[in-house]
């Protein structure tokens, strides 16, 4: 495995290597992704723990249950399998598939600024929460927001008003309610 990275700023991070599976080399693989396997179809894998930074590829893979395991080129058995675990995987962000207009990967979002309908800011998306009726926006205070609360808003076509990465912020139209 190759072991120099492409540009931190160029990678996202779309799973983590848990653990071993078995005694040929596998490991099992926690995944970021919706559906979890669509980190499958990625064969070109940067790591990352730490400091260190490999490159792998990618030779198979299976969904086992809710579990990823995946065989990774050159890892043939159980030591140096376990040798990646904690291992995040990275793929760099220009292979994502593109989205449709008003579409939006939780790592564009997060960061954004976040405004109601007088103006006020509220804060910073810090970060995103799936649940089973929509997903989450986690809004913590910043310099210059109305208080310094964390708000945890409906990710929604009711709440998100507007989206614009450009300006680095999101309009809600924000009640006490949520």
């Amino acid at each position: 495995m190759d072991t120099t990275p492409a540009s931190a700023d160029e990678l996202i991070v779309l799973g983590k290597i848990t653990s071993v599976h078995g005694v040929r080399g596998e490991v099992k693989v926690y995944s970021f992704t919706d559906p979890i396997d669509n980190l499958l179809d990625y064969r070109r894998w940067t790591l990352r723990r730490g400091d260190e930074w490999r490159q792998a590829e990618l030779v198979g893979g299976r969904l086992q249950g809710r579990v990823l395991v995946a065989k990774l080129r050159g890892v043939d058995d159980r030591d140096e399998a376990r040798a990646l675990a904690d291992f995040e995987i990275l793929i760099p962000l220009a292979q994502l598939p593109r989205l449709d207009e008003g579409e939006y990967y939780w790592h564009q979002l997060e960061g954004l600024r976040v405004i109601d309908q007088a103006g006020r800011l509220l804060g910073r998306v810090d970060h995103l929460l799936e649940t089973g009726a929509n997903d989450v926006l986690v809004v913590r205070a910043c310099a210059g927001s109305l208080d310094d609360r964390e708000r945890l808003l409906p990710y929604t076509e009711q709440c998100v008003l507007r989206v614009d990465l450009a300006a680095g912020e999101m309009q809600v139209d924000w009640d006490a309610d949520f």
